[in-house]
């Protein structure tokens, strides 16, 4: 018998396509991490950056990086700058693997082989940074997604491991997300079952799109649903955590319930958990604050003035798990002193998950759900999860990677992306992808290497053997401010100003996802790339075409020509040509910018010269692209006149098809690719 699940709940995730930061490519590096720039670490500011040494190099000290992230100058900015390696030669880069394949498959190969002392210096930095804030985010996600706390911890390693060997970015992190933690809640109806079938089935979607190189339907998802999209997600998350800032119970998951229950009963509002988780807020935004505001220190200041600065930005890029811990020992004094007026995480299970296949049929009440009807409750989310964790980590590789001067292989880190969700099934983790926010703490430590994620993996693994019994004073309020504060920036309220000033049309598929999604989130993106793609074969349909009326007719379309739009083409031609009190006696219609036609608009203007024919009228093609032509010669089209240049054609107008001199190419016999009986 199989069991009846809750309806989905509402939810939404974080996938922003980010904008592109001016930058060089490594010449050469396709696919490969370059070597990274100054961060907040090195203690001083370089001059510009030189030619690129090669792949995850440092530069020698006194070089930066573009974009100001990441590091190789100075121990964490306390000491000298970290020697840099000489630049690979041809020797070098021939002996590193001899086999380029397996390097395109395995991009550790590409940096193991010339790893140092000086880029695990600083990979350690950045990863134990990542990982303080990756510990409280992930328990506060896995309330996001409905799940005990300790599939947030499940999620959070694996993936930093797979990405370390197939990951082609220095600075991505993969793990879960505020976004990604909201789609499941919507798909995996809360049970743990669910969710880890799902990171498997997505990962196998992933895995597939990356083997057939599918990455290109992403593109296919445009900017103002992405942006429609998150920013639903950021007031939708941030207000699924008003209940345990404000203390209250049996709200329920669906938005415009919540809204409603949680202003019914705020008069209910626990004093102690509202303060803390206020308090929290405020001290999350001071610290970030003060992080954006922090100047550079320079190589010539004092020691005491280098390691002031130090603690200034490790405790501002550390500020989750300094106010998760802060939160945690208020709450234990509380307990000591024999009162506790916060809600409290509770315990979380001791120990790593089991090394196992997950489970394909879910054992229920009242019965047993096979694998068929679980893939069917899933529906839909079987295509949003994938795509969403796809177009999301490669948004912001490509952003990372534009500002630190090295370039990614999308479709490699389709792969890395696939291995790591059906990977994190094998140890109950939930669908993960690229993480903005901890991807920019990696960046900002100054990271070498995808080498940093191992750390932060090792630091989650040592987290769930030994700290989980102290997770149990975490105050639930101080992890609802770490989420209101890491999803409150998703919010872009300059995008509707923008479009207006922009295009306004593009309004339309912005405000649809936005308000669908707070009603069910497949909703708001299946409407939202519906309504894109209504507005890309509008504009398909009905090209934007220039005419100029004289002695001679001008037409010229401004794009090129596809089936939809052949009928609105000769519309204008019949309707300008015909319509007027003196019709001109000959039409050119000028090609110049058609790249390409197809076989239904051959069909068309193969129509389209018989009926001028008919009306007295002819019809000359000019300025015809190369393939644009050959596909014309060889349809045969009786009638058929061309010439090089619009000049030309005016002064050739008149002459008839076969005439000598200046005559144009013309053909009188019937086109074999033609429809029988339409040209008579």
């Amino acid at each position: 018998m199989r069991r009846e699940l809750p309806a989905p709940r509402q939810g939404t995730g974080s996938a922003r396509r980010l904008p592109r930061s001016p930058g060089r490519a490594a010449p050469g590096t396709a696919g490969v991490p370059g070597p990274p720039g100054p961060g907040p670490l090195c203690g001083g500011v370089l001059p510009p950056p030189g030619p690129a040494a090669g792949p995850l190099l440092p530069r020698p000290a006194g070089g930066s990086g573009p974009g100001g992230r990441g590091g190789a100058g100075g121990a964490a900015g306390l000491g000298d700058a970290a020697p840099a390696m000489p630049a690979e030669g041809p020797r070098q880069r021939g002996q590193s693997c001899p086999c380029p394949g397996v390097q395109t498959k395995l991009p550790v190969l590409r940096w193991l082989p010339r790893y140092s002392l000086a880029w695990l210096q600083l990979d350690l930095i950045a990863g134990l940074t990542v990982g303080l804030t990756v510990v409280p985010q992930a328990l506060a996600y896995a309330e996001v997604a409905g799940l005990p706390l300790q599939y947030g911890l499940y999620s959070s390693f694996m993936g930093c491991f797979v990405y370390c060997f197939l990951g082609t970015a220095k600075d991505v992190t993969l793990g879960p997300t505020a976004i990604m933690s909201l789609l499941v809640s919507s798909y995996a109806f809360h049970e743990p079952v669910y969710a880890i079938l799902l990171a498997f089935l997505s990962g196998c979607i992933q895995l597939a799109m990356g083997l057939l190189h599918l990455g290109f339907l992403l593109d296919f998802i445009s900017c103002p649903v992405i942006k429609g999209f998150t920013s639903a997600a950021s007031i939708t998350i941030s207000f699924n955590q008003v209940k345990n800032i404000l203390g209250l119970q049996g709200i329920p998951r669906q938005f415009f319930l919540q809204v409603y229950e949680t202003l019914r009963r705020i008069g209910d509002t626990r004093a102690g958990d509202a303060v803390l988780g206020l308090a929290c807020l405020a001290a999350l935004a001071g610290l970030r604050a003060m992080k954006s505001h922090l100047p550079q220190t320079a190589r010539t200041e004092s020691l005491a003035a280098r390691v002031s600065y130090l603690i200034v930005w490790t405790s501002a890029t550390a500020r989750n798990a300094l106010i998760v811990l802060f939160a945690g020992l208020v709450a234990y004094s509380f307990q000591v002193m024999g009162s506790q007026p916060f809600m409290l995480t509770g315990s979380i299970p001791q120990g790593l998950p089991a090394f196992r296949l997950p489970c394909f049929s879910m054992t229920a009440p009242n019965g047993t759900i096979p694998f068929r009807s679980m893939v069917e409750d899933m529906g839909v989310g079987l295509a949003v999860v994938p795509l969403m964790g796809l177009l999301e980590t490669v948004a912001i590789a490509k952003a990372f990677a534009s500002q630190n001067d090295y370039r990614i292989d999308p479709n490699q880190e389709l792969l890395a992306m696939g291995f790591a969700n059906i990977l994190g099934s094998f140890v109950s983790s939930y669908p993960i992808t690229g993480s903005f926010g901890r991807t920019a703490v990696n960046a900002q430590s100054g990271v070498c290497t995808p080498a940093g994620g191992l750390v932060t993996g090792a630091l989650v693994l040592l987290s769930l053997a030994y700290l989980t019994s102290l997770f149990y004073y975490i105050p639930k309020a101080a992890l609802a401010a770490v989420i209101i504060s890491a999803v409150v920036p998703m919010f872009d309220a300059g995008i509707f100003r923008m479009l207006w000033r922009v295009k306004r049309l593009d309004l339309v598929p912005l405000c649809v996802t936005f308000l669908l999604c707070f009603w069910e989130v497949q909703y708001g993106i299946v409407a939202g790339v519906l309504v894109s793609g209504v507005l890309l074969l509008y504009s398909i349909a009905r090209p934007p075409i220039k005419v100029l009326e004289g002695d001679v007719l001008l037409v010229q379309p401004q794009s090129s020509l596809h089936f939809p739009a052949i009928e609105c083409l000769r519309d204008t031609v019949c309707n300008r040509a015909l319509a007027a009190a003196s019709p001109p006696r000959f039409v050119i219609l000028d090609c110049s910018h058609i790249s390409s036609i197809d076989y239904t608009v051959v069909v068309g203007l193969a129509e389209l010269l018989q009926e001028l024919r008919k009306r007295g009228l002819s019809l000359a093609f000019c300025s015809l692209q190369d393939p644009v032509l050959q596909v014309l010669l060889s349809a045969d089209l009786e009638g058929f006149q061309h010439f090089p240049s619009r000049e030309e054609a005016e002064r050739c107008r008149g002459a008839e098809p076969g005439g000598g001199g200046a005559a144009p190419f013309a053909s009188t016999s019937e086109s074999s690719l033609l429809p029988a009986g339409l040209i008579q």
